[in-house]
């Protein structure tokens, strides 16, 4: 009977531990997407082509007035 035990409960940490590891490495592997998407952005928002958006009062997304090229929000 004690042997009965001590084998199911070392199938249960067996399992416990895989599903754990299994889960920590899919979190790594998601921050680490997380990170280069960021740096990915970042990098984008430097080039001259891409401009900033602003919702305006009416709800609808125009380039800000501090864009990138000096116009204002219609020009």
């Amino acid at each position: 009977m004690l042997l009965r035990i001590f084998v199911f409960a070392a199938i249960i940490a067996v399992i416990y531990l895989g599903i754990r590891r299994i889960s920590n490495d899919w979190r790594a592997r998601f921050r680490d997407l997380d990170k280069e998407t960021h740096e990915r952005d970042l990098k984008e928002r430097v080039r001259p082509d891409v401009i900033d958006l602003k919702k305006d009062d009416d709800g609808v997304f125009r380039p800000g007035s501090g864009d990138k090229n000096g116009r204002g929000p219609r020009g």
